[in-house]
């Protein structure tokens, strides 16, 4: 990556939890959609000081860095910063994907800044890097049945009906972070709220 301009480069970081017995959880779709992206950029994650395990490559032709922080979601925003800084990446230029509960299972949702709406991960990040604007691609996971903790739904696998549309709402993701960067954050809104007034389904 040498060659390329350091101002191009976008910092894709997944939130999840480290080891295999949390690899199927609502809390790890992060961690699934930069599985996806890291094939696409055809790489394969490799360990980094910034206590991560990054891919550097291109996607969609830009340079990118795409990162699962190893630090458990609670401390996300240390690596994250680290990698922000390593890279010289600018927080309008990083783009976390994570689970949320206010989004049902099957929508997506994309912003820039905004709270951390319960979420760990993301007031870890907004903490470490002092500011709240980067980029979110938002994967909805609904809200836990009853009376369920909502600490313990999001530490669960997806349920047997839901894994069977995972993989393509996680390739779904992915076309939603290069869109990100290939076409804006405004185009990208209009594009993927309008295919989510109702809950995205894989065609049949």
């Amino acid at each position: 990556m040498n060659g390329d301009n350091l101002v191009d480069r976008w910092l894709i970081v997944g939130l999840g939890n480290p080891g295999p017995e949390y690899a199927g959880n609502r809390h790890n779709a992060g961690f699934m959609v930069l599985d996806e992206l890291a094939g696409r950029a055809g790489g394969r994650f490799k360990t980094h000081k910034a206590h991560a395990e990054v891919v550097e490559g291109r996607l969609v032709g830009a340079p990118v860095v795409l990162a699962k922080p190893r630090s458990y979601m609670n401390l996300s925003g240390g690596p994250v910063k680290a990698l922000a800084d390593f890279y010289k990446v600018v927080p309008e230029r990083v783009i976390v994907v994570h689970d949320e509960l206010d989004i049902p299972y099957g929508a997506l949702r994309v912003k820039l800044g905004g709270g951390d709406n319960g979420h760990n991960g993301l007031r870890s990040i907004t903490k470490s890097l002092a500011t709240r604007d980067y980029l979110r691609v938002r994967f909805g996971v609904g809200r836990p049945p009853g009376r369920m903790d909502a600490a313990d739904f999001v530490l669960r696998d997806f349920g047997t009906a839901e894994r069977k549309d995972l993989p393509f709402l996680v390739d779904r993701a992915a076309d939603v972070v290069e869109s990100l960067i290939t076409s804006g954050l405004e185009a990208t809104q209009n594009t993927v709220h309008a295919a989510d007034l109702n809950a995205a389904k894989p065609p049949r």
